[in-house]
């Protein structure tokens, strides 16, 4: 192993960590100081000698992973990856945070070598980092043989006083506690500064004590002793059972004359302040991104280390390939996402009966895990309410494992009431690669998700959000729990299909779509009450889902009306356009189970399914502008403007108005209007 560099050798190097960021960001004249300048010491021991990686291949499945919480810092990870000869130049230091590069201001998944997860709301971080270690468990439990296979590799990140006052954050610690999660080391970066202050003018817990109460495994260490965060690290590593975290007395922008221990080093101090920082130092005041030779050196010999430690870690699992050629051919099945030839047709055969779309979303889950047994996720205590369900025979993560089951030897994840943290883990189950994780509650609670459900989008991961409880017909539980604007907002999210299917059939196939067609996170809104089985035209073929929208009551004479529907309203629109053709309104109904499939048809399926010089209305049990763009200046959005009352569902169709009748009095009177 490459010896530790000399005392003045490492001094060094972390100079060179601290001003290539001062240098950064007084080119952009923007960015975070504070922390790179306080944090290059630990962090170039953390990535030096504990953390495990190749820089020529950033997505070596055995690799550690590093979560930078408090993503305004992203200079520090920048650096380290530069240093470390990830595919990271100086030219992409000198662009940091200009149009298009690849060091934006918050680090993001996708853009930058090295990046295991877009941070930035401050809390998504650490939760993410949950789901990552949570992963890396169960793949040991599931493919490995003793110390041998996958699973191995530990959780590192950094953590500030933002992440832990968010709620997230705590609900993600307690979940982290109570699952064991002994692979989870986190470095909590304590400087007691916030950007108004002080942490003291509104933050004076004991987060030590906290910590412990949560059932992690808590240490304390100076910023400055990089001996003893070497020691900490190793005691955390030794911890099987519970989470470390690592409580680190820091100086913010440690070294900046009029700046250190302040709330002006959140930002830049300014290229004066630099100066000053610089000549404190030592530093040459004409040097810009200078990295000295003997540093360059350094991490060139660092480099060839971790490939040899990476070479070492494949022979080794070569060897387990070797000896347990089933638990391998498992492994890659599960990371390639392999998938049957036949999966639309094992979901859609006995799909054709009535029944809530939850629960023909439960017989597609069982399914998928039969044939995908990746596949892994649960709900925020709505298991009972299908939202979504916990799987037969597929055993349980954590306390909730039979006795004496391994802990991470099931597929069905309890999450608590901990919507939250419920999709920060989700998506860090996600981000590890092995498994395809789902979760969900009701649709009226993605409020609380909406972060992580749009980092998912932002990243293009595949984590599945199963939402019940999908319009004000879920009754009695009254407006609290029934979504109206929900709908609208998640399709206005870019890069997140969401599916509102009307029966069995749309249900199966929106599963096999996600399946195996998903480039990024899919959405689920399923409804609560019971959906009739709908009848459809001759020719009709289930693949006709995947348009996104299709005709499912179509007359021979060219249609004056289009209704277009989703979900629970499909049955209505079918009623109300038998109604309507009786009188002489030729009327199409066409089926919307997803929106922004339906977008990226070809124009000409688009207008073949909804004329130009047609009426369209469309019907849907939420406010419903969506489709607004669909229907035109003649057309009309029938939905809701109100929030929902408390009542039997049965009670609320007629007080909404979405009654056959009270629909076809309301489309006659638009036509006529016209």
């Amino acid at each position: 192993m490459t010896p530790d560099p000399t005392p003045q050798l490492r001094e060094r190097i972390e100079k060179t960590i601290r001003f290539l960021a001062v240098d950064a960001i007084d080119k952009a004249k923007s960015g975070h100081i504070g922390a790179p300048l306080a944090l290059a010491g630990p962090a170039f021991e953390l990535w030096d000698r504990h953390l495990r990686f190749d820089p020529t291949d950033p997505e070596w499945p055995l690799r550690d992973r590093f979560v930078l919480s408090n993503g305004h810092a992203s200079l520090l990870q920048y650096v380290l990856l530069h240093l470390f000869g990830f595919d990271l130049s100086l030219d992409d230091l000198r662009a940091f945070r200009s149009l298009g590069s690849r060091t934006p201001g918050h680090p993001e998944y996708g853009d930058t070598p090295g990046v295991e997860v877009t941070t930035g709301p401050l809390g998504q971080g650490f939760g993410h980092g949950v789901g990552m270690a949570l992963a890396f468990r169960m793949a040991r439990t599931r493919f490995a043989a003793g110390s041998e296979g996958p699973g191995h590799s530990n959780v590192y990140g950094f953590v500030g006083d933002g992440d832990l006052m968010e709620g997230v954050s705590s609900e993600a610690a307690s979940f982290a506690g109570t699952h064991e999660l002994g692979n989870l080391i986190y470095i909590y970066d304590d400087n007691q500064i916030t950007i108004d202050g002080p942490t003291s003018i509104t933050f004076k817990e004991d987060v030590s004590k906290r910590f412990d109460a949560y059932g992690w495994h808590v240490s304390h260490v100076d910023g400055l002793d990089n001996a003893g965060l070497r020691a900490a690290l190793a005691a955390a590593r030794g911890e099987e059972n519970r989470p470390s975290l690592i409580v680190m007395r820091t100086l913010i922008g440690l070294g900046s004359p009029n700046g250190a221990g302040t709330s002006k080093a959140h930002g830049d101090l300014g290229a004066d302040e630099y100066a000053l920082t610089r000549e404190a130092a030592g530093w040459p005041a004409d040097s810009e991104f200078l990295v000295p030779d003997e540093v360059r050196e350094y991490f060139g010999e660092r480099i060839a280390a971790k490939q040899q430690e990476r070479a070492e870690a494949d022979a080794a699992l070569a060897r387990w390939r070797d000896s347990h050629r089933d638990l391998a051919a498992s492994w890659d099945a599960a990371r390639s996402g392999a998938l049957p030839v036949d999966l639309e047709a094992q979901l859609v055969d006995g799909s054709d009966v009535e029944n809530a779309t939850r629960k023909h979303s439960a017989a597609a889950l069982e399914k998928i895990a039969s044939v995908a047994p990746y596949w892994v996720g649960g709900s925020a205590d709505l298991a009972g309410s299908a939202a979504p369900p916990s799987l037969k025979a597929r055993g349980f993560v954590g306390p909730a494992a039979e006795a004496g089951a391994d802990f991470f030897a099931g597929s069905n994840i309890h999450f608590g009431v901990r919507e939250h943290a419920m999709g920060t883990i989700a998506n860090g189950i996600a981000l590890e690669g092995t498994f395809r994780p789902y979760c969900g509650t009701f649709l009226i609670f993605s409020d609380y998700m909406r972060p992580s459900i749009r980092l998912a989008a932002l990243m293009k991961i595949k984590t599945v959000f199963v939402f019940t409880h999908d319009s004000i017909f879920l009754g009695e539980d009254g407006p609290t729990h029934q979504p109206i604007e929900h709908l609208d907002s998640l399709r206005a999210m870019p890069g997140l299909p969401v599916f509102r299917p009307a029966d069995g059939i749309e249900t199966a196939m929106a599963y096999a779509w996600i399946a195996r067609s998903a480039r990024g996170p899919a959405l689920l809104a399923l409804s609560r009450q019971t959906l009739p089985q709908l009848e459809r035209e001759p020719g009709f073929e289930p693949a006709d889902v995947l348009k996104g929208a299709y005709a499912l009551r179509d007359p021979s004479e060219t249609a004056k009306v289009v209704l277009l529907a989703t979900g629970s309203e499909v049955a209505l629109a079918c009623n109300a356009a038998a109604k309507l053709q009786s009188d002489g309104f030729p009327v199409r109904v066409v089926s919307v189970p997803c929106l922004e499939l339906f977008l990226e048809q070809p124009e000409s399926y688009r207008k073949q399914l909804i004329p130009e010089d047609a009426t369209v209305v469309a019907i849907e049990a939420g406010v419903g502008e969506s489709f607004r763009r669909l229907v035109g200046s003649t057309g009309l959005v029938y939905g809701i403007d109100r929030f929902g009352s408390s009542a039997p569902y049965r009670d609320l169709y007629e007080a909404y108005g979405f009654t056959p009748d009270q629909l076809v009095a309301r489309i006659r009177k638009h036509v006529e209007s016209l």
